[in-house]
This record gives structure tokens, C-alpha cells and sequence, in this order.
């Protein structure tokens, strides 16, 4: 028996051309860009299929146009009948995560991001921050190597995607420094990431404040369906604590590993990752290589997982 589980892309997944083929075939997705286009005041479906890369990759613009992309996604799947007993989301994933829910209107949740997306850019100058991978290192170790970076600046640990990955975030030197120190505690390798702020750090700290007052003015539905959160690995207790949790999840550590291991722990044995690109199945299957994983980005991934379910 299939229990499901649906999983949210974050950023970094986006790609020009994501969603077209949904937008061609299913009016329901156009009905969903179309959405977006209106609530944002410009067209983020031209930006999801024709580009500029460079504009798509801008903050700003790369998470609405994921969560749009996503929540199209998400429309093809709930059109062919399959559902989610549990929804989490990578990051920015856990809004399309809190829609599913039925917690934020998909206008809210589109037009939120994209201020998310200026306030984490805005927060901290181009130039100053980055953020590293840390392979095959646990995370004791990569706390010490963060501790030595902390002599050199702020780095602090920003995502446990799995056991053999953990991302790094901080001052640019600082981050080098903890690099550095992974590697002689046996990491397998260190990777700078090209992104433009250190996410998930302290550093964000004045985009989480900013974030909390665009939240407070948004009214919060019931959840329909239990969501994980990023900030605990665990379930949100209930709707009161969503503003405050999605503040802090600006600034803290993302418990990815935690909350695919709680998901399973309940019985959730097949996840369908929603969105562009496939980096969070990668994570699942180096968490738990008995689960069934899909993803669906695209009609023919979309068709795949409609045939392994619908027999369910």
C-alpha cells in the first residue's frame, strides 16, 4: 500500500522553459500562470519559458517563478487523482508545501515570495556572503569545522540535505576557512555554491523581520494535510505558529535530513517530488534507499508517475 508523501523543489532547481509543457497541454496550469502573471503585475510565464537565465536566476524572480512552476505541477498530479497524507517543502518549497495545505492562497503565497526572494538579496550585499557543500562529513565534524572557520567571520551550518551532504554558510573567508577545516576532518570534498547571499545563516536575520511584517497584514487557513517544517524536521503544531516558524526559517539551519526521516518514521514509503528538477529525490534516496521516488516536472515525468500510482 502506497502511502504518499509530496515534496517541494527550493531554489536553485529553476531552469528556462520549466512549465511549458504543462502550460501547453493542461488548461487548468495555463489558468495557474495566468494567476501568477496578474498577481505579480508581469509575466513570470514568459521568464519560466523563454528566459533570460540570468533574470530567471535573480532572487526575486526565482522563487515565484518555482512555486509557480510547482503549484502547475502539483495541478497535473491532483487532476489525475493522487494525494498527499504528509507535505514538506526544501526552503522556499515549504510555501508550495503550506498551498497543498491549504494554509496560503496560491496569490498570497506568489506574491510573498518574490518579496522573500528581494529582502534575503537585499539583506546582504553581493559579494560579502556564500555558501559551500560539505561532502561526506558528519555533523559533529562539520560543527567543528565551523567553529574553526568562526575565527575568521560568521559561518554557520544553512541546510542538513543528507547524510552526505551538509551546506555551509557565511562570510566569504569564513566560509574558505571552515572548507579548509572539513577537508583535514576527512570530508570527501568541499564545493563553493554559486549563490549571492548566505541563506539560512544569522545573516538573514533583517530579511526575517521584514518577511514577518508582509505575514502579519496575510490571513492563515486551517491545514488540510500535516506539513513539516524546516525550522524543527517536524510537524507544524498548528497554524498559529506558521508566521513566527516561517521568520525563522529565513536565518536557521534547513532540517531536510530530519524531516524525510519523521516522514518515514509515520509510514509515508513513496515521495513524489513536485517542481523542477530532481536534487531533492537525490537527498530522499541517500536517506533511505527503500522508499519509492518520483518527481514530476514535465508530462512525460507526470504520465510515469500517474501509471505507478493510480493501480495503488
Amino acid at each position: 500500500m502506497n502511502k504518499i508523501g509530496f515534496v517541494f523543489a527550493g531554489q536553485g532547481a529553476q531552469y528556462v522553459g520549466m512549465g511549458k509543457e504543462f502550460y501547453d497541454n493542461i488548461e487548468d496550469c495555463r489558468e495557474i500562470f495566468k494567476e501568477a502573471d496578474e498577481a505579480l503585475g508581469f509575466s513570470i510565464s514568459g521568464l519560466c519559458f523563454e528566459g533570460s537565465k540570468e533574470e530567471l536566476d535573480k532572487t526575486e524572480n526565482t522563487q515565484p517563478a518555482i512555486v509557480t512552476t510547482s503549484i502547475v505541477a502539483l495541478k497535473a498530479l491532483e487532476l489525475n487523482g493522487i494525494k498527499a497524507e504528509a507535505v514538506a517543502g526544501l526552503s522556499l518549497g515549504e510555501y508550495s508545501a503550506l498551498v497543498y495545505s491549504g494554509v496560503f492562497s496560491f496569490k498570497d503565497a506568489v506574491q510573498l515570495v518574490k518579496k522573500r526572494g528581494r529582502f534575503m538579496q537585499e539583506a546582504v550585499p553581493q559579494g560579502v556572503g556564500t555558501m559551500a557543500a560539505v561532502m561526506g562529513l558528519d555533523r559533529e565534524k562539520v560543527k567543528e569545522a565551523c567553529e574553526f572557520g568562526k575565527e575568521t567571520g560568521i559561518v554557520e551550518v544553512a541546510n542538513y540535505n543528507c547524510p552526505s551532504q551538509i551546506v555551509i554558510a557565511g562570510e566569504i573567508e569564513a566560509v574558505k576557512a571552515a572548507c579548509s577545516k572539513a577537508k583535514e576532518l576527512g570530508a570527501k570534498r568541499t564545493m563553493l555554491l554559486a549563490v549571492s547571499a548566505p541563506f539560512h545563516t544569522s545573516m538573514l536575520k533583517e530579511a526575517g523581520e521584514k518577511l514577518y511584517k508582509e505575514l502579519e497584514s496575510i490571513e492563515l487557513n486551517d491545514m488540510k494535510v500535516p506539513v513539516l517544517t524546516n525550522v524543527t524536521g517536524n510537524y507544524i503544531e498548528n497554524k498559529e505558529a506558521i508566521k513566527e516558524l516561517l521568520r525563522k526559517q529565513v536565518m536557521s539551519s534547513v532540517l531536510w535530513e530530519d524531516i524525510i526521516e519523521n516522514m518515514i518514521k509515520d509510514g509515508i514509503n513513496t515521495f513524489v517530488e513536485i517542481g523542477p528538477g530532481k536534487a531533492l529525490s537525490g537527498f530522499i534516496k541517500k536517506i533511505d534507499k527503500n522508499v519509492k521516488i518520483f518527481n514530476v516536472e514535465d508530462m512525460s515525468s507526470l504520465n510515469t508517475v500517474v501509471e505507478a500510482l493510480k493501480e495503488a
